[in-house]
């Protein structure tokens, strides 16, 4: 098992925490620290993916924005969804594969709360009843992966329904509160703890809590 130190980084900004990944990737491809997963409920902010600047594709009206560096083109954080940024040296073959073990992780975490999750054979991410509810966007440097995963669980109404993210139409992202699951941000949290050690073959190493708004 791989020891993994663990954030918890509260509702700090975006901007701050992307800004921690850098430091971070990069003192893990020094092998300076060990492998670490921040857990962070954002501010209401829109992300721009590089296909998203490539397409010119902007946030919609009344939603803050920042571009980012990694694939894809909207996605919207806020709110209720859990932001999982994992600042790992992979050993898996593809990013393909790494991808489908994150979905992996979250639709079994999902499964302990009855909730029957799965994937799209079209589109990355997670899927509950037609809607995605869990997104996957990530960046690597030397096999050291940077930004993360989000699941959404109660997000304010009408606020991620109004975001084309992923190259979806509006309303296909939803979270789920909407189909009366109720699921707090640290729930989720703990789950994912739970069952890291399953599906990731990782244990949880030191725990810190670090809020930088």
């Amino acid at each position: 098992m791989i020891s993994t130190d663990i954030i918890l980084a509260g509702n700090s900004t975006h901007e701050n925490v992307d800004r921690l990944m850098v430091e971070l990737q990069e003192k893990r491809i020094n092998n300076e620290i060990q492998d670490t997963l921040i857990f962070v409920e954002h501010p209401e902010i829109v992300t721009i993916g590089r296909r998203g600047m490539l397409d010119n594709i902007q946030a919609p009206d009344g939603f803050a924005s920042s571009s980012v560096d990694r694939g894809g083109g909207l996605t919207w954080h806020g709110p209720g969804q859990l932001v999982g940024y994992p600042i790992f040296q992979w050993k898996e073959e593809s990013v393909r594969k790494v991808i489908t073990i994150i979905e992996e992780w979250i639709i079994t975490s999902l499964s302990n709360f009855g909730i029957n999750a799965n994937r799209d054979g079209k589109m990355q991410g997670v899927w509950f009843e037609g809607h995605k509810i869990a997104s996957i966007g990530l960046a690597f440097s030397k096999w050291v992966s940077r930004h993360g995963f989000d699941i959404n669980l109660d997000t304010p109404e009408g606020r991620i329904e109004a975001v084309e993210g992923c190259g979806l139409p509006v309303g296909k992202h939803t979270s789920l509160s909407k189909f009366g699951h109720s699921i707090s941000v640290k729930e989720m949290q703990d789950m994912l703890l739970k069952t890291m050690p399953q599906i990731l073959g990782r244990i949880k190493g030191k725990q810190t809590t670090l809020e930088i708004s």
